[in-house]
């Protein structure tokens, strides 16, 4: 919670304020029931002010201040004590509101900045940190714990004055009106604090597995939410209906738990606060029977209600201590993102190599926390400017992953990877990905215009530079059929566009910020053989000086490519060369050609495509 602490020094005015005026709404308040004694006792009682054993010194100078010695109990009840008591509750409900509005403002000012560098940090994590932490647990995080977070914040810059203040000043005003009703105090406050612990030592660890039962709620909901399309193609409603029912009652039972340990704190503190009531009323009750001086009816009174008084602070610090509980486990959380430093950290290194874009220098790769042989062996491959070099190789053999290495979405266990001859772990990552077009192997588009998801790439670019990247992308004949063109608006996920379209509008983005390296891993996948020859040539023509890396499945697709890259299932490059002396060279290549080009008539030869 320390660090949680440290996200209020800029709204330190606020966080002092609060309490400031808590403390003046508190004196307001405990100030009533004394009043309200001098109306019962003066004014409805009809004792007299200045009587040595039962008057007050205090009331008395009040009235004569006012009225000198003419007063009638009217004037005690209406005119005098009820007007007073009136305009202490307008004056004490002014500073509760002033309080609640400033910590308001810096309690949610602190979630505001907490928000921005929680979610800061999740977007400076690498793939492999953010996989580790699931996304749905990220979100549950960002929101619900942030939440808890504030609520915390708010409810401590309000009531962990509120309440010290109520039990001190509460008990403080019970002896002056007589030590006796203080051992009602002195039998009460332990049993509160008896039970209170032991219902907070049990539902500690309760509020920590709360917060993973949501965290998996969150994820059943985003997979499906996401996944619609496929749970209703296989027809799994059912199925996934009874994993979120599963997900759902583990969240229940674990609330449940919590709110029933929790709900034993509120009849207990209720029977103690009612015989601490009947304590008050006996002694005072029987004080009056035996007719012991300086007991009256309106100090009973006003004992009751400080008795309450304090009693009910006790319960509202129970809130807060619940609150400190949620808070400190939703905090814990929180701060594992913001103490979580990236694994792929940025350098400062600089262009040196005019003619090799990228460079793989005895490279190997394994995921991190995988055991086994690499995904990739010892690769040795340099890519030049203007060249296009296609990656191609059996499932699973490593394409994607080679690709990930470029930007450094993963770094290479073993070798080097270079880009403009520095190693792209000395360059700044920004200007290393400034550099790349990379478009995946699935689409991702944004709920926003076509034109503002194309311009995504490049925020500066012109309309102009957005249908140039169109054209060339063979999107343009699409958008401009829809009703408003680049002003279409496209639904989440792109929803409402077929495969192919996504494709080709995620080939326009990356190409409308002028990459010196185009990665399309895979990117072509759902386009017809034609538009995919259209779009290789359109590329080839427009982004000469550029670098392309081209992964893919097809041998149809990367025939044309100044050179192409053989994976074999080991993970091994053993042959880089051009369509033809692949064909003569490479096994794997040949087996993959003989595979796809035998519905063509074709085998050891160029199909007809």
């Amino acid at each position: 919670m320390k660090k949680m602490f440290s996200y209020l020094k800029p709204y330190w005015l606020c966080a002092v304020i609060s309490p400031l005026m808590m403390i003046l709404e508190v004196v307001a308040d405990l100030s009533l029931p004394y009043l309200m004694a001098y109306i019962v006792n003066y004014g409805i009682m009809g004792i007299d002010v200045n009587d040595p054993n039962e008057g007050s010194a205090l009331a008395g100078r009040i009235l004569q201040t006012l009225f000198g010695s003419d007063f009638s109990q009217v004037t005690i009840i209406i005119i005098t004590f009820g007007v007073l008591m009136l305009l202490i509750t307008l004056i004490g409900g002014f500073f509760g509101t002033f309080s609640a509005y400033t910590s308001a403002k810096a309690a949610h000012g602190l979630g505001y900045d907490l928000r921005r560098d929680a979610y800061g940090k999740i977007m400076s994590l690498s793939i492999e940190q953010t996989d580790k932490f699931t996304t749905g647990s990220l979100v549950t995080r960002m929101t619900n714990d942030i939440s808890v977070i504030v609520d915390f914040f708010e409810m401590l810059l309000k009531g962990f004055v509120r309440s010290p203040m109520f039990i001190i000043g509460g008990t403080i005003m019970i002896l002056t009106l007589d030590l006796t009703f203080s051992a009602v105090l002195l039998c009460a406050i332990p049993a509160l604090v008896i039970v209170i612990a032991c219902v907070l030592i049990r539902v500690t660890p309760i509020y920590a597995r709360v917060q993973k039962k949501l965290d998996k709620v969150n994820s059943v909901v985003g997979e499906n939410v996401g996944g619609a399309r496929v749970v209703k193609a296989f027809v799994r409603e059912d199925y996934e209906c009874s994993r979120f029912d599963k997900a759902n009652e583990e969240l229940k039972n674990e609330n449940y738990r919590s709110l029933k340990t929790m709900a034993i704190i509120s009849p207990m503190l209720t029977i103690i606060m009612n015989f601490s009531v009947i304590a008050v009323i006996y002694i005072g009750g029987f004080n009056i029977y035996i007719e012991n001086a300086g007991f009256n009816t309106g100090d009973i009174m006003a004992a009751i209600t400080y008795i309450t008084q304090v009693i009910n602070s006790v319960m509202m610090a129970t809130n807060i201590f619940q609150s400190i509980l949620r808070a400190g486990a939703s905090a814990k959380r929180v701060n594992e993102v913001l103490e979580t430093e990236p694994i792929i950290k940025s350098g400062n290194g600089e262009s040196s190599c005019k003619d090799t874009a990228v460079s793989f220098r005895n490279v190997s790769f394994r995921y991190p926390g995988t055991q086994g042989r690499p995904v990739l062996k010892n690769i040795n491959i340099d890519v030049k400017k203007g060249e296009t070099l296609a990656v191609i190789g059996s499932t699973g053999c490593g394409k994607s992953s080679l690709a990930c290495l470029v930007p450094r979405f993963y770094d290479a266990t073993e070798g080097e990877v270079l880009v403009n001859g520095v190693n792209v772990k000395d360059w700044d990552i920004e200007k290393l990905r400034a550099k790349i077009g990379y478009v995946m192997q699935k689409s991702e588009l944004f709920s926003d215009t076509i034109e503002g998801n194309i311009r995504w790439g490049n925020p500066d670019a012109s309309h102009e530079e957005v249908i140039s990247a169109a054209k060339t992308a063979q999107a343009d004949d699409f958008i401009s059929g829809f009703a408003e063109g680049y002003g279409t608006f496209v639904a989440e996920k792109g929803a409402s566009l077929s495969g192919g379209q996504k494709q080709r509008i995620s080939v326009a983005r990356a190409l409308v910020r002028k990459p010196e390296i185009l990665i399309l891993d895979d990117a072509t996948s759902a386009l017809d053989l034609v538009t995919e020859a259209k779009l290789r040539s359109a590329i080839k023509e427009k982004a000469k000086d550029t670098a392309v890396i081209m992964i893919a499945q097809r041998i149809a697709s990367v025939m044309e490519a100044d050179r192409i890259a053989v994976i074999e299932n080991d993970g091994s490059v053993l042959h880089v060369a051009p369509h033809e002396q692949l064909l003569k060279e490479s096994s794997t290549y040949r087996d993959i050609y003989d595979s796809q080009m035998r519905e063509y008539g074709v085998k050891g030869g160029k199909a007809n495509v």
